[in-house]
């Protein structure tokens, strides 16, 4: 066979060619390990897959934040959206058109980043049922939801304001049924309920994360409970009151700092914090995510600190990790 040049870079792009004299075909072959963690989600009844299991900064191959909750071989739910979510959408074969709601834990750009292209890729998918998009409420520096999407999709002052149908259902787009939650008081603030198509229930719970008004989120379905519990310091005090021997079947947790002195305490919780939450909540598992060169080259130091204080099942994220449930 003549590859002409071209034949091994289509290979090593996992495409398959058509034999000698028969005309050019190219295959795409589901062989990255997101299309792998979504095919072991959608053969389960529910599952949880991280999208986008890395940090803030741009330190190699994982996407920013983002989990996708599968129900019944589809999609069903996105919590976060940060930036190289889209690609990891479109490798796990996801649709906006399956999505009942996208729920953001706060607005820093690696947890919201990806939305756009997200939201663009469903407008070449039809559909016309409401999307529940739920967010904090504004506080500091950082918007409200409405103003988040407004920001980006209002006509006339979006910066893609052709997706304005989202917010308007002027051009036959999903329309967006936003859901603000008070989130600048952790410690006071209330837990919110909001039932979902399909039999699921959201509860948001406000969490400290310095000045970004952030939620942590349960979501039950089919009896299962997961709690992502977002980015938060130890300083969520009703977070932990709330959940104290929740027992959900999964906790996801952000594995973002090391131990010791120097590291942004007011931010995350350190592996101790996260042994001593997991310890509270007693989750049947615990999914470690968000992952960060300065905590990810300690792992075997944060793990043995979360061991003193958690002795249940720890699973590393990657992007396309999938846990069923």
């Amino acid at each position: 066979m003549m590859w002409s040049g071209l034949g091994p870079s289509l290979v090593m792009l996992g495409f398959l060619l058509a034999p000698a004299g028969a005309p050019l075909v190219a295959i795409p072959i589901d062989n990255t390990p997101v299309a792998k963690g979504a095919a072991q989600c959608r053969a389960a009844e529910v599952g949880v897959q991280a999208l986008g299991s890395g940090g803030p900064i741009a330190e190699g191959s994982r996407a920013g934040t983002s989990y996708a909750l599968w129900v019944d071989g589809k999609a069903r739910v996105l919590i976060d959206t940060g930036p190289g979510s889209f690609i990891r959408f479109g490798e796990a074969g996801l649709k906006v058109a399956d999505l009942e709601a996208i729920a953001f834990s706060h607005f820093h750009a690696d947890h919201s980043g990806g939305l756009s292209g997200i939201l663009n890729t469903g407008s070449f998918e039809g559909g016309n049922a409401p999307l529940t998009i739920i967010g904090p409420e504004a506080a500091s520096v950082f918007p409200g939801t409405r103003d988040f999407l407004a920001a980006q999709f209002g006509r006339g002052k979006g910066a893609w304001a052709y997706l304005h149908g989202y917010l308007d259902a002027g051009d036959g787009r999903r329309p967006l049924a936003v859901r603000e939650i008070p989130a600048a008081d952790a410690e006071q603030g209330p837990i919110t309920r909001v039932e979902i198509a399909g039999g699921m229930v959201l509860q948001a719970i406000p969490v400290h994360h310095g000045p970004a008004p952030s939620l942590a989120y349960t979501v039950t379905v089919r009896g299962r409970t997961i709690l992502f519990a977002g980015d938060q310091s130890a300083a969520s005090s009703k977070f932990d009151r709330f959940t104290a021997a929740l027992r959900p079947d999964l906790l996801i947790a952000h594995h973002v700092i090391p131990e010791g002195e120097g590291q942004p305490i007011g931010l995350h919780r350190s592996p101790q914090d996260i042994g001593r939450m997991a310890a509270n909540i007693a989750p049947m598992r615990l999914l470690l995510s968000h992952h960060m060169d300065r905590s990810f080259s300690r792992l075997e130091e944060g793990l043995a600190a979360i061991a003193q204080h958690y002795s249940g099942t720890v699973t590393i994220a990657s992007d396309g990790t999938c846990v069923t449930l």
